[in-house]
């Protein structure tokens, strides 16, 4: 359906069934421009077949052409770059022409539109796999806050100073020398002997104590049979 000429241009979304190698020209200057034309779309890519619509209705003083582009790549190029543009004093009305398809002309555009996905799925994939790698490589290291510095250092304060209290603490205070029984610490052999006669007498007075509670202990309760009262 050919548009108003005063009628701004419409934004439309193409899938790829409405994209097509066949394209429909309108509102082409009625001056036998045919050559003009064709070179004008040839500019855009290889064309194999350029000739008007007699039967198609259109504006006087206007013509209708029909153009097969070889690959649907080239068709929309053109049809982008051509569309409401002005072509000898008019402005072009660019649109696609599917219903001009074969099967052949279908399977080859489907399959040439599966090869473009690809490539951009593949190239986006690759592109964010470098900047990834890129940026694992060339990643700056991590500085700790200035609130982590500030408490580890002072954790650092508290254990060297931890540390030196203890130095100073069992230097301060040496541990206790535990001497044993048998061995002779004064310098005298006198006072070494009453030591160990000392030693003897708690000896035995410790083991006395010790039959004492085992006597004690082995005694039987004593039952009171006194009848009460």
């Amino acid at each position: 359906m050919p548009r108003n000429r005063d009628e701004a241009p419409a934004v439309k979304v193409y899938t790829v069934c409405d994209e097509s190698r066949y394209l429909i020209v309108r509102n082409v200057p009625s001056l036998g421009c045919e050559d003009e034309l064709g070179k004008a779309f040839q500019s855009y890519g290889e064309i194999e077949e350029c000739k008007p619509m007699d039967e198609e209705d259109c504006e006087p003083y206007t013509d209708v052409y029909w153009i097969r582009f070889v690959p649907v790549d080239n068709a929309r190029f053109a049809k982008r770059k051509l569309d409401e543009s002005v072509f000898l004093g008019n402005r072009l009305q660019v649109s696609y022409a599917p219903q001009f398809e074969s099967v052949s002309d279908t399977k080859e555009k489907l399959e040439c539109r599966r090869r473009e996905v690809l490539k951009r799925l593949n190239a986006a994939n690759s592109s964010g796999s470098k900047a990834h790698n890129r940026d694992y490589l060339f990643e700056p290291p991590t500085l700790p806050s200035p609130a982590q510095t500030s408490i580890s250092s002072h954790a650092n304060t508290r254990q060297r100073d931890f540390t030196k209290t203890d130095h100073t603490f069992h230097t301060a205070n040496p541990p206790i020398r535990t001497v044993s029984s048998n061995e002779e610490y004064f310098p005298s052999p006198s006072m070494n002997a009453t030591v160990q006669l000392v030693r003897e007498k708690l000896d035995k007075i410790q083991s006395s104590s010790a039959h004492v509670e085992a006597g004690s202990a082995l005694k039987k309760a004593r039952v009171d049979n006194r009848r009460r009262i």
